[in-house]
């Protein structure tokens, strides 16, 4: 698997920080055919980590929307970076991360096309 890391402070003891994918539904406007999916992975998306207001750190993710971020023990909210309005949701999504620990998160953003 091909991810792109953001930076980060690596805590003694083990890594900690979040893994996963994003994806984005529906990824066509209209109705959805039964062979095709309802979501795809969001490709080559830049995303900010903030905590307490202030931006952390930042990661990217690859063309399956997978990324790996490592992260201090703390709680998180993660955002598509440069989206200030417009159609879609692209979070916020909030995590916390623990001590030692990589959370793994399933985020879907909804692209706002129907």
């Amino acid at each position: 698997m091909d991810v792109c890391a953001c930076t980060g402070q690596i805590p003694p003891g083990g890594e900690s920080g979040i893994e996963g994918t994003i994806t984005i539904s529906p990824a066509r406007p209209g109705p959805i055919r039964a062979d095709e999916a309802a979501s795809v992975p969001l490709a080559n998306a830049t995303f900010i980590v903030e905590n307490n207001d202030s931006e952390l750190a930042s990661f990217t993710t690859n063309d399956q929307g997978r990324f790996r971020a490592s992260l201090p023990p703390g709680h998180y909210k993660i955002s598509l970076k440069g989206r200030k309005s417009g159609i879609g949701r692209f979070g916020p999504f909030e995590v916390d991360v623990a001590s030692g620990k990589m959370t793994n998160v399933q985020w879907e953003c909804d692209s706002g096309i129907r």
